[in-house]
């Protein structure tokens, strides 16, 4: 595997400046568009599994933080308070008190129950510099967060669909996990002092895990404060081991912030929180994909998936007309034109591009293509309507596939 950190700048998909500061990458146009075509990859599978989105403010009242229990135990990784009148707000460490507080707002009835409230919100770490390294570890993160507010039966079925996104989202990605993990509590203060709780919580993660088959180990000492979770582990280059993706179950933050619904019987009953989150933070996966890819990205979130390479100025009419038609399909796609030197050297520059379409005097007489894999097959000249349906059918389908033969 790659280290990001280098391939990462030399493919400008980011960089970093001391102005700015440490662990505050900025996105260069190529790494947007990826980041952009992820955001929306997920934003459209949240909402296609019945979650409603919403936005909320990366500022909260420290009181927000004390109700929800992050300032007795994660305050060490957060902001310092800033005065603000006779107020002090903070830069959030995590999004779930916000969701609380937006299901709250409104009367609930079973009847709505799974409620799933999904955002792709900032958040702020108060990371030590010496932690810190290119995209995997950054103070300011890009959340695809989620909370599914559900009755105590619907909890096992909530966690398990969002394994089965999570193993989706993988597929799509390219992504090989390198271990589930069962988190647990630990020793010491860092943990909400609630034995019901945790037994209650940890009984429900370790019967999904079981019911889904996938192998896992429990580790003691990494469970959120307020409850256990399911943890997707990845590995970088050097053989890190990182969390990617989480499923937690949450007992307290409903009891803390007096959440309820109203039951069949009329009563009133406090809802579960699952907190899941299916590709973690953008900046982290961004950075697994560079290591996992090599910069090769699957075709639908490649920063060019073509490049056109007129053989000569003769034929750059229909390279501009070829490049229109990309564009009215939703494909990515450049001219390398001979003004960027050989048609070899422009094949090698393209190297990372899915795919490769060159036109010659033959191709443009005929509205035909000649196009080239980047895995290095050659395809016979084929109509240009041909190769460009195929293509967006592919993207279309998130697939890893260049041809949809299986070949990557």
């Amino acid at each position: 595997m790659h280290d990001h950190r280098k391939l990462g700048r030399e493919l400008d998909l980011f960089d970093t400046d001391p102005l700015i500061g440490a662990g505050l990458p900025y996105w260069l146009p190529d790494g947007a568009t990826v980041r952009h075509t992820l955001e929306e990859y997920i934003r459209t599978a949240e909402q296609r599994a019945g979650y409603q989105h919403v936005y909320s403010p990366v500022l909260g009242k420290r009181e927000l933080y004390e109700i929800s229990g992050h300032w007795a135990h994660y305050s060490a990784d957060m902001f310092p308070p800033m005065a603000l009148g006779g107020e002090q707000v903070i830069l959030r460490p995590s999004l779930c008190p916000h969701h609380a507080v937006i299901y709250r707002s409104r009367p609930h009835s079973y009847r709505e129950l799974p409620l799933r409230m999904a955002e792709l919100g900032g958040m702020y770490r108060s990371e030590l510099s010496g932690v810190l390294g290119g995209l995997t570890r950054v103070r300011a993160i890009q959340l695809n967060d989620a909370h599914i507010f559900c009755t105590l039966d619907q909890v096992a079925g909530e966690a398990q669909r969002a394994l089965e996104m999570i193993g989706q989202a993988y597929d799509a990605l390219g992504i090989t996990p390198a271990r589930y993990r069962l988190s647990l509590p630990g020793p010491g203060g860092k943990y909400i002092a609630a034995p019901e709780k945790w037994q209650r919580s940890t009984a429900l993660l370790t019967d999904v895990l079981d019911r889904s088959g996938l192998p896992y180990e429990a580790a003691d000492a990494e469970a959120a404060f307020y409850g256990p979770k399911i943890d997707v582990q990845v590995t970088d280059g050097a053989g890190r081991e990182s969390t990617l993706s989480t499923v937690q179950v949450d007992f307290h933050q409903p009891e803390q912030f007096d959440l309820h619904y109203i039951g069949a019987d009329g009563a009133r009953h406090r809802p579960v929180m699952v907190h899941r989150s299916i590709i973690g933070s953008v900046e982290r996966a961004i950075a697994h994909l560079i290591e996992q890819h090599g910069g090769a990205f699957p075709g639908w979130l490649a920063p060019t998936q073509l490049v056109i390479l007129p053989i000569s100025d003769t034929e750059l009419p229909n390279a501009t007309a070829l490049a229109l038609r990309c564009a009215s399909l939703g494909l990515r796609a450049e001219i390398a034109g001979p003004n960027r030197g050989t048609l070899g050297a422009r094949i090698r520059e393209a190297r990372l591009v899915p795919y490769q379409a060159v036109i010659g005097a033959k191709e443009a007489a005929n509205d035909r293509v000649a196009l080239r894999l980047r895995d290095g097959r050659r395809l016979d000249p084929q109509p240009v309507s041909e190769a460009l349906t195929r293509i967006s059918a592919l993207v279309d389908a998130h697939s890893t596939d260049l041809w949809g033969d299986t070949a990557a």
